[in-house]
């Protein structure tokens, strides 16, 4: 890979980056609304009424939060706090920072998502590899029907299923939450169970959706790698059936397998929303589904932000690694 190619490449995502984060700025804006006054109607509502001197309030607030400014001198400085990190305070939750909010969400979401994903890709991938493998056990072709029929079922729609099944019928599980009413989060065993069981049913329903996915992937590609020319030529030389399946088959099917995983994780945060917000979860789609519903511009554009940033950056690292990981792959000039 040559210098010229990775600094176009740095380049483009830079590019991305910026266009990307010009649309979250400008998309809030169009539904015309004014997230102050809003906030503060609810606020006054809770009261049983509406105060007096609501303007001037507004007025102040729209002030602190520079939405009195013209929209593009908005924009710069939007462009000028993105680079610093720095996303103002949230609307809704004042006088509480977007990084902080963040920051408070951010892993709950990656510990969720990130083990979900990981272990739904590692069992597909075994499962599709053995599937696709034309000497594997015949008992692995009911595998795959049920698992295809769990992959068309959408995340939300079977994590109502599982709370219905293990929360209500078994109350083996919590409902909702990520761990119990007045716990205190610390560092012991017992606040980690608490998590542990409150985290199950959420991962298992992103779990058993996603398997199927990885293993009719997975299944597909070893397919084609058995006709390939090396793979016979194995064959022919008379090694072994797990030594072909091993180093020959699985571990050129893999390559595929890995970019998407790559792809995948760098989508994690955007993942799966709605799985957080039945279970209640504490995480980033929880964040979001409530900062769009009470229109908090600055929360919005510091979540959509991270989720541009973790997906563009997810790709330019698989392109930039793509050479290391294939050998066959090369960005050079013949």
């Amino acid at each position: 890979m040559t210098l010229s190619y990775a600094l176009k490449r740095i380049g483009m995502f830079l590019l991305v980056v910026w266009l990307a984060a010009t649309v979250n700025f400008f998309l809030p804006r169009l539904g015309g609304g004014d997230p102050v006054r809003q906030k503060m109607m609810q606020t006054a509502a809770l009261g049983g009424n509406v105060q007096g001197g609501m303007d001037e309030v507004v007025a102040e607030y729209n002030k602190k939060f520079g939405l009195d400014t013209p929209l593009w001198q908005q924009y710069v400085n939007y462009l000028w706090d993105l680079l610093h990190f720095d996303f103002n305070y949230s609307i809704a939750n004042y006088p509480a920072r977007v990084i902080d909010i963040i920051g408070h969400s951010l892993p709950w979401t990656v510990g969720l998502l990130l083990t979900a994903t990981l272990i739904s890709w590692i069992i597909g991938s075994i499962l599709g590899a053995f599937m696709g493998w034309p000497r594997s056990p015949k008992f692995l072709a009911f595998v795959m029907p049920p698992l295809l029929s769990l992959n068309a079922i959408p995340f939300f729609l079977l994590g109502l299923i599982l709370i219905y099944l293990f929360a209500f019928r078994f109350p083996w599980f919590p409902t909702t939450g990520g761990y119990y009413a007045g716990t205190f989060p610390d560092w012991s065993l017992e606040f980690a169970w608490n998590v542990f069981k409150h985290s199950v049913l959420p991962a298992l329903s992103i779990i058993l959706v996603s398997i199927g996915g990885w293993a009719l992937t997975m299944r597909s590609v070893i397919i084609t790698t058995t006709g390939e020319d090396y793979v016979t030529f194995a064959d022919a030389k008379g090694l072994k059936n797990r030594t072909i399946f091993m180093r020959y088959a699985v571990r050129n099917a893999l390559l595929p397998q890995a970019t998407a995983l790559a792809l995948v994780l760098g989508q994690i945060i955007a993942g799966t929303v709605l799985v957080e917000v039945i279970f209640s979860y504490p995480g980033i789609g929880t964040t979001l589904y409530y900062a769009i519903r009470g229109s908090d511009y600055t929360l919005i554009q510091g979540i959509v932000f991270f989720l541009i940033l973790s997906i563009a950056l997810a790709t330019l690292i698989l392109d930039l690694l793509y050479p290391f990981i294939d050998p066959r792959i090369t960005y050079t000039k013949a």
